[in-house]
C-alpha cells in the first residue's frame, strides 16, 4: 500500500508516524510546501523574543529523522498542485526546480494546513510587514529584529498569534501598538473575561487599540504607517499581521474540507485532516473550523487507523486552549456564554478562587467562569484567567464537558489536594451550583 501525505506538521507528520507503527510494510511519501516538515509551530513568537534560543528548537523531526526513524520519504520545498482522484495521481511541483512529476497513491491524506490571511489592502506588500505561520515566516522575522534593530512595532490582530508576538516584541524592548479590530482581545473568550486581558498588556507598556479598522499603510522615510479609520496613522519600523487564518483548501474546494468521523472526504480513499477540515463542535454538534494543534494531532491519528483497517473515528473538538498573556494564563473551553446563549437556553457563573489554600504561601487569584444549560444544568464552556494553576483547572473542566457532567456533579469530583497545589473546597468542586 503506498500513502501519499500532502502537508507535514501536526496532522500529517502525525498520520504519517502512526501508520507506520500500524504497518511496517506501507509506502510513504510526505510532500511539504515548506522547508520544514514538522515543527513547534506554537513555539515561533518566542523564537522571535528569545524564549527559545536555539533554532533547532523549533523542529521537530526533519526529513532525514523521518527516514532513518521510520523509513518514511520526505520531500520539502514540494507543492501538491493537482488531485486526479479517478485515477489515484497527484501532480507535484518542485518548488526548488521548477520540475513536475504525477506521483501516484493508493490512500491520500491532506493535511494542507491555513493561511494568514493578507487582505489587499493599500501598501500591504512592504517588505516591514510579516506575517507568521511558518518556521520561515519566523526567520524572517528573527533576522529583521536582530539586523535592524527595530526600536518600535504595530501588531494587527488579537488572537493567538497576535498578542503572543505582541508580548514577545514587548519584552524585547519594543514599543508595541496592538490593534484589534473587535472591542476585544481572544475572541474565544467573553468580554468581561477578556478585559483582564487587556488591563494586563496596558500595564506592561503596551498600547492596545480596540475597535481599530486598518485601512491601509504606506512607507515614509524608512519606516511603515498604519492608517486606522477614525485615528491618528501610527508610524513604526515593522508591522506584523495576525488577524486570521484561512483554511488552506484549494486542492479539493472553497472553505473547509468537509469529512466525516472517520476523515473521509467525500473521493474515494482521500482523507483529510488538520486546519483545513470541518469538524463537529463537541458541545453544540455544529460543524466548525477550529485551527489548534491538538485536533490535529488526533486527526492525524485516526486516519492512521482507518487506512490501518481499525474501527477509529475523531468525536470532534472543544477548542480547549490556553494562552500566557504576560504574568497572566488565560484558557478556554467549549462554549463561551455569547456562543452559548446564541443556541441555547444558559447562564453562568463566575468565581474568584485562589489558586491554592490561602494559608499556603504565594496563592494567587483567579477568575473563572462557567457556563451551563439551565435546564439540565449541562455544562457547556468555561473561561479562567489567573497566574497559577489555571490550565489544571481548564484540563479539568474540558474532561468534565466531553463526559456530558452536569454542573451541580463537578463537586463529586476526586481531585487531588495538597496545600501548594489547590483548595481542600476547589471551586471546580464547588463550581457554584
Amino acid at each position: 500500500m503506498k500513502v501519499v501525505i500532502v502537508g507535514g506538521v501536526a496532522g500529517g507528520a502525525s498520520a504519517a508516524a502512526r501508520l507506520r507503527r500500524l504497518d511496517e510494510q506501507a509506502q510513504i511519501v510526505i510532500f511539504e510546501r515548506t522547508g520544514f516538515v514538522s515543527y513547534a509551530n506554537c513555539g515561533l513568537p518566542y523564537y522571535i523574543g528569545g524564549v527559545i534560543e536555539e533554532e533547532s528548537a523549533l523542529t521537530l523531526q526533519s526529513p532525514k529523522g523521518f527516514w532513518d526513524r521510520f523509513r518514511i520519504a520526505v520531500k520539502t520545498s514540494h507543492e501538491v498542485f493537482a488531485i486526479h482522484p479517478d485515477s489515484h495521481t497527484v501532480e507535484v511541483r518542485n518548488m526548488l526546480t521548477g520540475e513536475e512529476f504525477v506521483e501516484t497513491y493508493d490512500k491520500l491524506i491532506l493535511s494542507p494546513g491555513a493561511k494568514p490571511i493578507r487582505p489587499a489592502l493599500p501598501g500591504i506588500d512592504s517588505d516591514k510587514i510579516f506575517s507568521l505561520r511558518t518556521v520561515e515566516d519566523t526567520l524572517r522575522i528573527h533576522s529583521y529584529v536582530r539586523e535592524r534593530r527595530p526600536s518600535s512595532a504595530v501588531v494587527i490582530g488579537g488572537g493567538f498569534i497576535g498578542v503572543e508576538t505582541a508580548e514577545n516584541l514587548c519584552e524585547l524592548g519594543l514599543q508595541v501598538t496592538l490593534l484589534q479590530r473587535p472591542v476585544q482581545l481572544m475572541n474565544n473568550l467573553d468580554y468581561d473575561m477578556a478585559t483582564l486581558l487587556h488591563t494586563e498588556v496596558r500595564e506592561h507598556g503596551i498600547d492596545l487599540r480596540l475597535k481599530a479598522d486598518v485601512t491601509g499603510f504606506e512607507e515614509v522615510d524608512g519606516r511603515v504607517v498604519t492608517h486606522v479609520a477614525g485615528d491618528d496613522p501610527i508610524g513604526a519600523d515593522m508591522v506584523l499581521l495576525a488577524i486570521g487564518v484561512a483554511p488552506e483548501s484549494h486542492l479539493a474546494q472553497e472553505g473547509a474540507i468537509v469529512v466525516n468521523d472517520r476523515m473521509e472526504t467525500s473521493a474515494a480513499d482521500v482523507y483529510a485532516v488538520g486546519d483545513a477540515v470541518q469538524v463537529t463542535h463537541q458541545v453544540t454538534g455544529e460543524d466548525a473550523v477550529i485551527s489548534l494543534a491538538g485536533p490535529a494531532n488526533k486527526q492525524g491519528r485516526v486516519v492512521a487507523d482507518v487506512i490501518a483497517g481499525m474501527d477509529s473515528c475523531y468525536l470532534g473538538s472543544l477548542g480547549s486552549s490556553v494562552i500566557k498573556v504576560f504574568d497572566l494564563t488565560a484558557a478556554s473551553t467549549g462554549l463561551s456564554e455569547k456562543a452559548a446563549h446564541a443556541g441555547s437556553d444558559c447562564d453562568s457563573v463566575v468565581l474568584s478562587p485562589g489558586s491554592h489554600a490561602g494559608y499556603y504561601p504565594g496563592a494567587t487569584p483567579m477568575t473563572m467562569k462557567v457556563v451551563f444549560e439551565k435546564q439540565g444544568l449541562r455544562l457547556l464552556g468555561a473561561q479562567i484567567v489567573g497566574i497559577d494553576g489555571v490550565d489544571k483547572r481548564i484540563d479539568v473542566l474540558a474532561t468534565a464537558i466531553q463526559a456530558g457532567m452536569r454542573g451541580d456533579r463537578l463537586k463529586d469530583l476526586d481531585l487531588a489536594y495538597a496545600p501548594p497545589y489547590s483548595s481542600a473546597k476547589d471551586p471546580v468542586n464547588m463550581a457554584g451550583f
